[in-house]
């Protein structure tokens, strides 16, 4: 009997907690494809790969889901499918095999490719009319033969030197832990420098007028309260993502004591070096924000120290 082979099937159905438009820009970076081809695989059950071992379709497995779909393992009885006892094939079956022209997959000698599903007799014709054609320029993008065929593409996973892009204002991507200590400094310091301006600037107002401008400043107060807010959301959300977790439970930091516990833990669990389904790894982190990051956590430490010895 052949080895267990399996195939891997995707009908369009998420993990919880993902959106549509994330795991179709994730799959577009693992299959090296466009998200209009890639949407496509949502309109209903789709073999993504066959003819898999155990370990490949694991693998396969393992990268769909980190990329928030919903994909599952089956057995492909179809490239499973004998008769007879491998150790009783006649030799001269060898002789009945065949490569795919196009995708190179090798199979039984059939009209029809399991792999890509092509025609053999007529992609053979097809590439010899287009050989003896001359070639003619042409600037229309070259379509795929049917818009509902799976990528032929391998899965691409990011290698060492892949990494995402770094967005301070947004509630997509990911950041580590000293990246997450260096933005919280700099978005700390930048709010404080910020407020003390406006307290300086509404009290020479005041002093220059007879009429205190007090609505002014709570007014101005109020928008630079939400744009820190904000600015909190986005780091946290991106921390949260980095350790494949949903930005949702950023709430969890605006309760009181759990909060503190929760950023704690924030600062110190390790986010994964691999992509997952909130995007690819940050970047390594550089000087500046190693440098920040330390002068975070000691005003961290010394806060804490200056608490316990603190005279009663």
């Amino acid at each position: 009997m052949s080895d267990t082979r399996y195939k891997i099937t995707f009908d369009g159905q998420l993990l919880p907690g993902v959106s549509r438009d994330d795991v179709l820009e994730n799959l577009a970076k693992l299959f090296k494809s466009d998200t209009q081809k890639i949407a496509q695989l949502f309109r209903g059950p789709v073999t993504l790969k066959r003819d898999l071992s155990e370990p490949e379709a694991d693998r396969y497995l393992a990268a769909l889901r980190q990329a928030g779909a919903q994909a599952r393992k089956e057995q492909d009885l179809a490239s499973m499918l004998t008769l007879v006892e491998d150790k009783e094939i006649p030799a001269k079956e060898s002789t009945r095999l065949m490569t795919c022209p196009k995708c190179g997959h090798e199979q039984t000698k059939r009209d029809e490719c399991e792999q890509c599903g092509i025609i053999v007799e007529k992609y053979l014709a097809r590439q010899a009319e287009l050989a003896s054609e001359p070639p003619a320029p042409s600037t229309a993008p070259v379509m795929a033969a049917s818009p509902y065929a799976p990528p032929q593409a391998d899965l691409y996973t990011h290698g060492e030197h892949e990494y995402g892009t770094l967005k301070v204002f947004s509630l997509k991507g990911r950041i580590g832990r000293l990246r997450f200590l260096a933005w919280s400094l700099v978005a700390s310091a930048a709010f404080f420098a910020a407020f003390f301006a406006l307290l300086t600037t509404v009290g020479i107002a005041s002093l220059m007028t007879s009429h205190p401008s007090i609505l002014t400043g709570l007014g101005l107060s109020a928008l630079l309260g939400l744009a820190m807010l904000f600015i909190n959301l986005s780091i946290g959300v991106q921390r949260l993502h980095d350790l494949g977790w949903s930005g949702w439970l950023w709430l969890l930091s605006i309760v009181p004591l759990i909060g503190g516990l929760f950023t704690f833990v924030l600062m110190v669990l390790p986010g994964s070096r691999t992509a997952n389904r909130y995007g690819a790894p940050p970047p390594p982190n550089s000087i500046a924000v190693k440098l920040l990051a330390g002068v975070w956590l000691f005003i961290v430490i010394a806060v804490i120290l200056a608490s316990l010895v603190r005279p009663s």
